[in-house]
């Protein structure tokens, strides 16, 4: 099955506020009972265990509702980590009201050098060409202390044969073409591995690559300690 990548109406004018409203929503079911809110919640835990901290922050780009990373904060605290979001998107109208929220380009961000421990993103990679998602790569390692954390669909004929079967379960014409679309132009664990590998020297790159429940992968790319310099190596290749 190979990629084709083609737009999403989401993303699109054609989208009205009110319409994209209703797609997050379904997005948002679609994270809680398929594998999204959990892929995440494994990355974080996977970094603050490495880290040995029990307070991290965290850069969610491309957020849309805010949704995944405010589950994950709940379930984090449960479990005695404090989790402080803040939220990016392009789009006001698609981030909620009274957040910590910055509107924003994700491959151009506001913050300075190591602003926050994590910069994570969900079912945003599939949006971006191969040198799109190495450029958000390096400046996502820019932005974070820790690592970048890439939560998306995993690109399979039985993935597309699900979406397809969803209608019932979506409700929404635009989230289920949209769904068949992400699908389509998604990557698959081992296209992520090679994007990222080839951005930046071998010696330089640590990546942990996870298949997670139903076609999700999950990716978590380390920003490596500071050298003797006191500046960390992805910085100098940005």
């Amino acid at each position: 099955m190979q990629r084709v990548d083609a737009p999403e109406i989401l993303d699109s004018d054609a989208c009205s506020a009110g319409e994209a409203q209703a797609v997050l929503r379904v997005l948002g079911r679609v994270n809680r009972w398929f594998g999204g809110v959990t892929t995440t919640l494994k990355m974080v835990e996977r970094a603050a265990q490495a880290s040995g901290s029990k307070q991290l922050s965290l850069l969610e780009v491309a957020a849309g509702s805010g949704e995944v990373p405010e589950m994950v904060r709940q379930k984090l605290a449960r479990r005695g980590i404090t989790l402080d979001v803040t939220l990016l998107d392009r789009q006001r109208s698609h981030l909620p009201a009274g957040t910590q929220s910055v509107v924003s380009d994700a491959l151009a961000m506001p913050f300075c050098d190591g602003a926050f421990d994590l910069v994570s993103c969900n079912l945003f990679a599939h949006h971006l060409d191969a040198q799109h998602l190495k450029q958000f790569v390096r400046e996502g390692l820019r932005v974070s202390r820790r690592a970048v954390l890439i939560n998306d669909l995993i690109r399979h004929p039985l993935h597309l044969a699900f979406v397809y079967a969803s209608y019932p379960i979506m409700r929404n014409r635009v989230a289920w073409l949209d769904g068949l679309t992400s699908v389509r132009r998604a990557y698959v664990p081992e296209e992520i591995e090679s994007v990222i590998a080839s951005a930046f020297s071998l010696e330089r790159v640590r990546l942990e690559i996870s298949s997670n429940y139903l076609f999700r992968v999950g990716v978590i790319v380390w920003k490596e300690p500071a050298d003797l310099s006191g500046r960390s190596r992805f910085q100098r290749l940005a």
